[in-house]
């Protein structure tokens, strides 16, 4: 087995020593220079070297020793003998320019010591594997394609999405898992795309075969009589969690078809396992802190390379590998590097000369490797580990290989590849020239091999026998989420989301404590410490700030911890929040509500880069590791949600429909029609009625729905919604359609009363609380901001014989509570929807076939016309739709 051990080296000026000239001397030392920096443009790395790989192909650059000066037959010393040049060169050829090409000369030169410390000195090139690790390695590889040949044979027409032609990235899994738990790594977090994902799964993940063809027969993956809502997905993307090994702990996440989606999803759960393990005391300090060396947990991201090259959520990925609120210590890559993105040729696919070279925007090494030499695949692994280990960074290994068939094993490749194809076809298999090696070398008989594969075939054949009558289980209630079960089918909660009034006033009251030395903004200081203070000293009504505080707290205060990410979130897009203050004179940092009392939670404000997709992936992957993390994600504005569009598409509205994981993130989007335009108007309300699962017609909704969204109007509802998430037995995402301009609304204020023990979320409320509502005729149900509004409109017209009332949950919809509050007005004639949004947007077609279907209300639009974007631009047109919309409610 390949295995050394990580070292930290001293600084490294000179390898060689020439006995003629000094000024040999220094020619050596630029050659040198030169092999380690381009070394890798010569190296054996394409097994498919005759075919082309980029368009414009720039030339190498020379690096024979005649080109810098140097006679071959001079003598030199080096590693501690004596040769000559070109003894020297060539071997440094063998280490550069080998089956293995490295770049890493664009690193620090503490880094870039270390590589040639590690490599001159023969720590990884020279080592020789064991007999018995070549074994191992052979028999995944060999597993690898007898598994995808079993499966080509009994579902011929199953689209696999095989590991043919890329076998040695098992064998770099092998390593790996082998080697990680020596290296002091208990759990690996691993995103991996469709190629091999089966193979991986099956093999060295000891995957139940019989699961797999269970689905390949499409039969579910599921238990269907405990979970009716879900809909299971597609055979590639079955995932599981397992131990290796015996004592390294590997979860190998879903993935979604969307390629590279998982990756920050992973790195994410990574964040928040480490958490769990390092405790909050000494998690605080890795969040305050852009060197700290995780050594205990490893994110392993798998990439294609047409999707690495060309996704841009790799890009945002890598931008958040050195954030202290998103750092892990380093993941590792590997590119599974077949050289063809579908049809699609790498030449095509890239504007660089490598698919990698996006790493180097982080500074990370990138070690390529010839796939058809599954050793040096293995060396590689273990020279990526111990540079993660030792630097804490990410680090990519580049796999180049093929893909024996098509990108799914249906399509014929040569109609777009025939160069490409003639060439692969013409090849022998990488496990069975690897065998024929092993066997010709003495380290297995032919007997061996054949005894292997008959193995093999037995438990694959018994797995196919068992099909039928295997029953499928799901692993998502294990673990941590063993007290979690599924949300009531037949009901919506009322849940007591209410706490001590008297306890309240003390978080409310720690929230503006400050150390003494600590020196708070002027203006702050002002109106934020001193007012809060006098507010929650004489009870007067709190904003939603306020109310926000005082139900982050409340959840610190009972042991859960709480994670709020997003732009600007430490102080709010809109000045409203100061969770975190930042000192006047040194800009530290502090968090007060950190320091409510002993074993309480940890409150992390992580305040993000200008990254929406790859940010929001995070978020739910942390989000995924334990029921008892609350995590926020806020948009800068809800309009700009949609550049995640993938990741609620794909992972938050549909994860637990597909893969029965339970998330219960809290997406806060600020919505409302101000006058800003068409970017800073509308989280598209509209779309996210469209993506919930509510129901129509039939039966009312019940609390399984794929997610919740609300659109509160008070800062004690808003309370309540936050404190919700984290009481109930079941956990589901939830978007919330957050305000902008009532943030600091006297209206729209709440006492502490209103959030004490007893109190709930009000999915209902109505305006008026008179006895006499005989006197009202017409009904105006809304929802958000355009309430105050109207109900400012309804005073100055002195209206009473309208009420107006207020839907703050949509999904799932409270139809009863909607018929027991209209119920309460015996001469209603007439229901009018308001609605500030366009008439193709906001809540209208959502609400509308629900209320007719369900209370045989054919209701009245009240709102702005269709339009094609979601807010005009010009002001005077604003303000005069904002008036014809409010005048029209009352008409």
């Amino acid at each position: 087995m390949f295995r050394q051990r990580a070292v930290y080296f001293k600084a490294y000026r000179s390898y060689c020593t020439s006995k003629r000239l000094n000024e040999d001397d220094a020619r050596i030392q630029r050659l040198a220079t030169a092999i380690r920096q381009h070394g890798h443009r010569h190296a054996n790395v394409n097994p498919l070297g005759s075919v082309k790989a980029t368009l414009q192909e720039p030339a190498a650059e020379k690096i024979e020793p005649e080109d810098f000066g140097l006679s071959r037959d001079t003598l030199l010393d080096y590693a501690g003998q004596t040769g000559t040049v070109d003894e020297w060169y060539k071997r440094m050829l063998a280490i550069y320019g080998g089956n293995i090409g490295l770049e890493f000369m664009h690193l620090d030169r503490t880094r870039r010591d270390w590589f040639i410390k590690s490599l001159e000195r023969d720590l990884y090139l020279s080592a020789t594997p064991t007999k018995e690790f070549q074994k191992q390695i052979l028999r995944a590889l060999l597993e690898s394609q007898n598994f995808d040949h079993f499966v080509a044979n009994k579902f011929a027409t199953t689209k696999r999405y095989g590991g043919e032609g890329a076998e040695s990235m098992q064998a770099f899994f092998l390593q790996l898992f082998l080697q990680a738990p020596i290296s002091g790594i208990t759990d690996l977090i691993i995103a991996t795309p469709h190629r091999g994902r089966l193979n991986l799964l099956t093999g060295l993940l000891n995957f139940p075969v019989e699961t797999v063809f269970r689905k390949m027969r499409g039969l579910p993956e599921y238990e269907t009589f405990k979970h009716p809502s879900a809909t299971g997905d597609v055979l590639s993307h079955l995932f599981t969690s397992t131990e290796v090994q015996g004592n390294l702990r590997v979860s190998l996440l879903p993935n979604p078809s969307h390629l590279e989606a998982s990756a920050p999803m992973a790195v994410g759960k990574a964040r928040a396992r480490l958490q769990q393990l390092l405790g909050n005391d000494r998690y605080s300090s890795l969040c305050n802190s852009t060197d700290y060396h995780n050594s205990w947990v490893l994110p392993l991201q798998i990439h294609g390379d047409a999707s690495f090259a060309g996704q841009g959520v790799i890009m945002e990925t890598l931008l958040l590998s050195g954030l202290p609120h998103f750092k892990t210590g380093g993941s590792l890559h590997l590119i599974v590097n077949n050289q063809v993105g579908y049809t699609t040729p790498t030449m095509l696919g890239k504007s660089s000369f490598y698919n990698s070279d996006v790493m180097k925007t982080i500074g990370a090494p990138i070690l390529h490797v010839n796939g058809d030499h599954p050793e040096a695949v293995c060396t590689v692994a273990q020279l990526a580990l111990d540079y993660r280990q030792c630097f804490g960074g990410d680090v990519l290994v580049d796999m180049w290989c093929f893909r024996r068939w098509g990108h799914n094993e249906m399509d014929d490749p040569t109609f777009t590849n025939p160069v490409m194809y003639r060439e692969i076809r013409s090849r022998g298999s990488v496990p069975d020239l690897y065998a024929s090696r092993l066997v010709a070398e003495g380290v297995v008989t032919e007997a061996e091999v054949e005894n292997l594969l008959e193995s093999h075939s037995r438990i694959l054949n018994d797995g196919f026998k068992r099909l039928e009558i295997t029953q499928a289980q799901s692993q998502c209630f294990n673990g941590r989420w063993k007290s979690m079960g599924t949300a009531p089918r037949d009901a919506l909660l009322t849940v007591d989301t209410g706490f001590p009034k008297d306890v309240l006033q003390y978080i409310g009251l720690k929230s503006v404590e400050t150390p003494e030395s600590f020196k708070v903004h002027p203006h702050l200081r002002k109106v934020v410490i001193n007012e809060r203070t006098r507010k929650f000293t004489e009870g007067q009504k709190l904003d939603w700030a306020m109310a926000e505080l005082l139900a982050f707290g409340s959840l610190l205060y009972q042991g859960y911890n709480v994670r709020l990410c997003g732009q600007d979130v430490g102080r709010g897009t809109f000045s409203q929040r100061h969770i975190e203050l930042v000192d006047n004179d040194t800009e530290d940092r502090i968090i007060t509500l950190n320091n409510l009392r002993p074993d309480q939670g940890f409150l992390e404000v992580a305040n993000s880069p200008l990254s929406e997709e790859a940010v929001m992936a995070f978020e739910y992957g942390f989000s995924l590791e334990s029921p008892e993390n609350l995590v926020i994600w806020e948009a800068q504005f809800g309009d700009f949600h949609n550049s995640a569009q993938v990741v609620l598409d794909t992972l938050i509205t549909s994860g637990e429909r597909k893969w029965l994981l339970q998330s219960g993130v809290i997406i806060l989007l600020p919505h409302g029609m101000d006058g800003a335009g068409p970017e800073h108007s509308s989280c598209r309300i509209e779309r996210f009625l469209q993506m919930c699962d509510s129901n129509e017609q039939d039966m009312p909704d019940s609390e399984d729905v794929n997610f919740r969204f609300v659109n509160p109007t008070t800062s004690a509802q808003y309370f309540h919604l936050i404190r919700r998430q984290m009481l109930t037995n079941f956990r589901k995402p939830l978007i919330v359609a957050s305000p902008k301009l009532i943030l600091r609304l006297d209206g729209a204020s709440s006492s502490l009363e209103e959030m004490a023990t007893g109190t709930s979320f009000q999915t209902v409320l109505t305006s008026r609380e008179d006895s006499d509502r005989s006197a009202v005729r017409r009904i105006i149900l809304c929802n958000g901001k355009h309430y105050f509004a109207l109900e400012s409109k309804r005073k100055i017209k002195k209206r009473n014989d309208v009420a107006i009332v207020r839907l703050e949950q949509l999904c799932p919809l409270p139809v009863a509570r909607i018929a027991e509050t209209l119920s309460t007005y015996p001469n209603m004639k007439e229901v009018v929807w308001a609605q500030e949004e366009h008439q193709n947007q906001g809540a209208w077609s959502f609400i509308n076939p629900r209320i007719r279907n369900f209370l045989n209300i054919q209701m009245l639009y009240r709102g702005r016309g269709p339009l094609g974007v979601p807010a005009v631009g010009v002001g005077a047109v604003h303000a005069a739709e904002a008036e014809s919309i409010l005048e029209s409610a009352f008409e």
